[in-house]
C-alpha cells in the first residue's frame, strides 16, 4: 500500500531544483508561484487520485463481519489512507536512484522534493495510521501494526523480489482485514473477502513490473484470468450471511431472505457490480496482453487500479450490504472527476 508535507503558504522556493512549468506566475507574487507547484508536487508524490481505492477496503471489510459502519470505521479508514500514502511517499524515496533513470519526471528525481522530506513524510504518515487504529481498538490495531509493517517491507526489501506481488497482496487483504477488526471486533468473517481482494491486487501488481519497459504478455494473460475467476466468486450468491447481518434483521422487516440467505437485491446488485469490475479490467488486460508495450502496460495496470472500487462494491453487496456497496460504487465516479480537475489522471503503483 502505499501531516502531509506541503510547504506553508508564503514559504521560500524548494533549494533542491526548478520549479516545474515555466509559464507566466499566477496571480498573488512569490508565495503562489512556490505554494502551487510544491503542492502539485506532493500530490504526484502521494497519487492523490488512488486514494479514492482506499475506503472501500474498510467499508467492504465492516459488510463482511456483517457490521453497519460507523465512527470506528472511519477510524479505519483514516487510518488506511495514513497507511496507504506512507507507502505512496516510501515507494519513491526508495526508487529514488532507478526512477532518477527510468521516470526523471517524478517529483523526487526532479527535485522538487527533497528525499529526506518524502522518509519523513512516510514516518509521520505512519504513525498517524497506526494512531488511528488504535483509536478504533486493540482488535483494529492488532491488524494495522503488521498491515505497516508490510508496507515498510515491500517498499524497503520486498518490491524487487518474486515476494513483492504477494507482499501487496497481502498488505490490500490486512487493509480489508483493518476494517472488519474496527466495525465487528473480529476477522474471520471477512477473510474469504479479503482472500479476494488481495488476489487481485497480486494480478495488478505483477503486471505493473514491467510497467516501463513492457514485453511480457504472460502477466496481463495471468490477469485476465484472475478477473474472470474473480467475477465468478464475487457474483455466486452467498448462502448465508455474515452472523452479525442475520441478526440485525428483525422479523416481518427488510433484511436476508430464508435461512439467512442474502436478499435477491442484494445479489442482483453483486452481479451488476462484478459485471462492472470485470468491464473495467478485463479490456485493457487483452490489449497488454495482444500487444505487450509499455503504454499498454500501463494502461492496464490503470485499469486494474479503478477496478478494484467495483470488486470491492460487489464484495459487500455479496454480504448483504446493499447501501455500502452503493456508497463504494460511488467512490469510482468522484475519483475520476478528482483526477480530471486535478489534471493527474495516471497513476501508478510503482
Amino acid at each position: 500500500m502505499s501531516g502531509r508535507g506541503a510547504p506553508a503558504r508564503g514559504g521560500p522556493a524548494p533549494a533542491d531544483g526548478p520549479l516545474p512549468g515555466g509559464g507566466a506566475p499566477a496571480r498573488g507574487g512569490a508565495a503562489s508561484r512556490t505554494v502551487r507547484p510544491r503542492a502539485g508536487a506532493w500530490a504526484e508524490l502521494l497519487r492523490v487520485p488512488a486514494l479514492f481505492t482506499v475506503p472501500g477496503d474498510a467499508l467492504a471489510g465492516a459488510a463482511a463481519a456483517g457490521a453497519r459502519p460507523g465512527p470506528r470505521t472511519l477510524l479505519a479508514i483514516g487510518s488506511s489512507l495514513c497507511l496507504y500514502e506512507a507507502g505512496m511517499a516510501l515507494n519513491d524515496w526508495a526508487d529514488r536512484a532507478e526512477d532518477a533513470v527510468e521516470r526523471p519526471h517524478r517529483p523526487l528525481p526532479s527535485g522538487r522534493i527533497r528525499p529526506a522530506a518524502a522518509l519523513a513524510a512516510a514516518g509521520a504518515l505512519t504513525g498517524a495510521g497506526l494512531a488511528l487504529a488504535a483509536g478504533a481498538g486493540r482488535p483494529a490495531l492488532a491488524v494495522a501494526a503488521p498491515l505497516a509493517a508490510t508496507v515498510w517491507a515491500y517498499d524497503l526489501a520486498l518490491k524487487h523480489t518474486p515476494a513483492g506481488p504477494v507482499a501487496m497482496a497481502a498488505a490490500r487483504g490486512l487493509d480489508l482485514l483493518l476494517g472488519a477488526a474496527a466495525t465487528g471486533g473480529g476477522t474471520r468473517a471477512a477473510l474469504p473477502s479479503a482472500a479476494l481482494l488481495g488476489t487481485h491486487t497480486l494480478a495488478v501488481t505483477a503486471v505493473s513490473r514491467r510497467e516501463t519497459t513492457g514485453g511480457s504478455a504472460l502477466a496481463p494473460l495471468a490477469a485476465l484470468a484472475t478477473t474472470g475467476a474473480l467475477t465468478g466468486l464475487v457474483t455466486r450468491r452467498r448462502t448465508r450471511l455474515p452472523a452479525g447481518r442475520r441478526a440485525a434483521a428483525a422479523p416481518g422487516l427488510p433484511g436476508p431472505g430464508p435461512a439467512g440467505r442474502p436478499p435477491a437485491t442484494s445479489g442482483a446488485l453483486a452481479t451488476a457490480l462484478g459485471a462492472a469490475y470485470a468491464a473495467t479490467a478485463a479490456r485493457p488486460y487483452l490489449h497488454a496482453a495482444l500487444n505487450p508495450s509499455p503504454l499498454l502496460t500501463q494502461r492496464a495496470v490503470g485499469g486494474g487500479i479503478r477496478a478494484t472500487i467495483p470488486l470491492q462494491a460487489a464484495l459487500a453487496a455479496r454480504s448483504g450490504a446493499a447501501a455500502t456497496a452503493l456508497l463504494v460504487a460511488a467512490l469510482a465516479p468522484a475519483g475520476r472527476m478528482f483526477a480530471r480537475r486535478a489534471g493527474m489522471r495516471k497513476v501508478s503503483i510503482t
